[in-house]
């Protein structure tokens, strides 16, 4: 029963890899710059990642997914923040919109499924026996793809945002990279 869980983990990770990896593709290919925000949702993304990623790697525990869902809870709570600068008629949102929402509106819909869908997988005690650590050699395939995917998208997150803010804090309206900016002044 214990594999079952953390394949369940496990096809979660890839599902927020997924997301993460659109946003990364609206950032690079489509021009839509990320502000601070953003990146803190994205920054909440991460860190459900990495409770998910304890539960796949030393087996499914109770703290494995509170970390996931504090993460998911700031990462709703900036989501909401975002909202709420915009929600006034005639106030520009930032970015495009996805199917008539805002990046920022889906994060919040994301950000609420994942607090729902980690409220009741954390209900079933039956994965809670005695922790296992299994190493990347031993894990299921499924296990071993979301790691994988795991640490590509974290790491393509961490160069592209150091790329975008550098070493200082992130542009509220960013248009440039800072990274290309530098260079320039070169």
């Amino acid at each position: 029963m214990d594999g079952t869980f953390r394949n369940l983990n496990a096809l979660g990770m890839v599902i927020i890899c997924g997301v993460l990896a659109l946003t990364e593709y609206f950032q690079l290919i489509g021009g839509e710059m990320p502000c601070p925000l953003c990146l803190l949702q994205r920054a909440g993304l991460v860190g459900v990642l990495f409770g998910l990623l304890l539960n796949l790697i030393y087996g499914p525990r109770p703290q494995h997914y509170s970390l996931a869902m504090l993460a998911a809870l700031l990462g709703a709570a900036t989501a909401l923040r975002q909202i709420s600068l915009h929600v006034i008629p005639g106030t520009p949102g930032y970015g495009g919109p996805l199917m008539g929402y805002h990046y920022y509106t889906w994060a919040f819909l994301l950000f609420c499924l994942i607090i729902t869908g980690i409220a009741i997988i954390s209900a079933f005690e039956k994965q809670y026996k005695k922790p296992t650590f299994i190493s990347f050699r031993n894990q299921s395939q499924p296990g071993k793809t979301a790691i994988v995917i795991t640490f590509a998208i974290v790491a393509t997150n961490i160069l592209v945002t150091f790329a975008e803010c550098g070493p200082s804090i992130c542009p509220d309206n960013p248009d440039d990279y800072w990274l290309f900016g530098f260079y320039r002044t070169l």
